[in-house]
């Protein structure tokens, strides 16, 4: 085999790094002037990879670098999907960045290097390689939770970011020693192998400590407690980034590492994940309920929606893993339109995150009212908006795998976390105005109004997402 083809599915990643590279020796020159520059080039740099994406590997599933590296359809609609949410986030951050006076050209080549270790995550074929990509990842989210140097809470929400996820990936990589001891390889084809006479306890116990250490990339329990303090903490497009983009790799990660590495300890691992599936879904809807914040109320919501798409990966085959990933595709749309209007709300040339500041909005700014209330109203599942369909399938998927609990369980959260949705709505339409906000800025109109087009229109035309959703789970069964 030549160099070429040994390099050739990894192209996307080494074009999306070398770009990177050079985008930050270009911020470097020219420092302060570079920002404007830097995000457009940025963006480039994303489309570029993208279009690599689609042209590598279309014949199925790609092996390199002995196997530790795989580019199938998992792998390449989970690409894109990151580089989109990518993409959107710096978008969203511009004028946000500019308004608070911490633009920096390091902020896109920071999301950059992050979207490239997701990119290597959700290729990884081998537990080595999935905690490298993860480390970069990692590393570049720690320092964009802290971004804005000037803000106590931003900079305590890098630290308590920092410290969990270092605990987080020490579990990680004590799960990995304990499979490969008992396993004897880190390649997940060859642990596959291994445990097909049965599951060691040392195994078992292995795949408890990688779930968990995962579940902190994911909010979801037990690894959930750094969610509200970082999302209050860190600038408002970081956090919509944290609640878009590291979500979808950390889940795809998930999918790859119980479906190819471990079929075969299914008993075991189902069990750790419907818990983790119940317990973010319970915690998610009644924390929710005491908080003030927005940015706080929507990490409670995440921890929540997280729960509910863990179901989906708990009842396993066809019907399971679409409904996760289709899941996750929605939930990209609705928490990035959401976010937009989270980011755009400035009284008085400042940012307000209270949910008591949203009061009155319908009047002074309607636009921003129907499209935070639409997303308000697809994320509690009212149908016919998309939300709907991914509770819906989540919970048809359940009854297929005669998981009635966690079906019962779904229908509960949705009912308590319901009340504080409504309760934004409430204050935007019922409750006297607080005082004009500032308008809108074009890219968050740009970015709203995508989300609501998707939020009301799936109903009409929901075969692309579906089959989305249908190409990217086709290589795990």
């Amino acid at each position: 085999m030549s160099i070429w083809n040994t390099f050739l599915p990894a192209l996307p990643e080494m074009a999306l790094a070398v770009m990177s590279m050079a985008l930050l020796m270009l911020g470097v020159f020219f420092r302060k002037r570079a920002s404007d520059i830097v995000n457009t080039l940025a963006l480039l740099a994303l489309a570029v990879t993208a279009v690599l994406v689609l042209m590598t590997g279309q014949q199925g599933a790609i092996f390199a670098f002995g196997g530790t590296f795989v580019v199938d359809s998992l792998a390449r609609v989970m690409k894109l999907l990151i580089l989109f949410a990518t993409a959107l986030a710096i978008i969203m951050s511009v004028g946000f960045m500019k308004a608070e006076r911490i633009e920096r050209f390091e902020y896109p080549v920071l999301m950059l290097l992050s979207a490239l270790g997701m990119m290597a995550m959700v290729s990884a074929h081998g537990l080595i390689a999935l905690y490298l990509g993860l480390e970069l990842q990692s590393l570049a989210l720690y320092v964009l939770a802290a971004m804005n140097r000037e803000s106590v809470r931003s900079s305590e929400a890098g630290l308590k970011y920092f410290v969990l996820g270092a605990l987080a990936s020490g579990l990680i990589l004590y799960g990995a020693s304990l499979v490969y001891g008992f396993a004897g390889t880190t390649g997940f084809s060859g642990i596959a192998q291994a445990l097909k006479g049965g599951a060691h306890l040392g195994v078992i116990t292995g795949i408890v400590f990688i779930l968990a250490g995962l579940a902190f990339k994911i909010s979801a329990v037990p690894f959930h407690m750094w969610t509200p303090d970082v999302y209050e903490g860190a600038p408002t497009p970081v956090t919509a980034f944290f609640a878009a983009a590291p979500k979808l790799a950390a889940m795809a990660v998930l999918m790859r590492i119980l479906y190819e590495a471990f079929p075969d300890a299914a008993e075991a691992w189902r069990q750790v994940v419907a818990f983790m599936a119940v317990a973010s879904a319970l915690l998610g809807a009644f924390a929710g309920l005491v908080q003030r914040n927005i940015k706080r109320l929507l990490a409670y919501s995440s921890i929540g929606h997280m729960g509910i798409a863990l179901v989906g990966l708990a009842a396993g085959g066809m019907e399971g893993l679409r409904a996760t990933m289709l899941y996750l595709v929605i939930y990209l749309l609705l928490t990035v339109g959401a976010f937009a209007v989270v980011i755009a709300m400035r009284r008085e040339e400042r940012a307000v995150e209270e949910i008591e500041d949203f009061a009155g909005l319908a009047s002074t700014n309607p636009g921003m009212a129907f499209t935070l209330a639409a997303m308000m109203f697809a994320l509690m599942g009212i149908p016919p908006l998309a939300g709907f369909f991914a509770k819906y399938f989540a919970f048809v998927a359940a009854l297929k795998a005669n998981m009635v609990a966690l079906a019962v369980i779904i229908v509960l959260a949705s009912a308590v976390s319901a009340f504080y949705y409504l309760r934004v709505i409430k204050v935007m339409y019922m409750d006297e105005p607080k005082g004009a906000v500032a308008e809108m800025p074009f890219e968050l109109k740009l970015v709203s109004a995508l989300s609501v087009v998707f939020a009301l229109g799936m109903v009409f035309w929901p075969q692309p997402v579906m089959q989305l959703a249908q190409a990217a789970i086709r290589s795990l069964l």
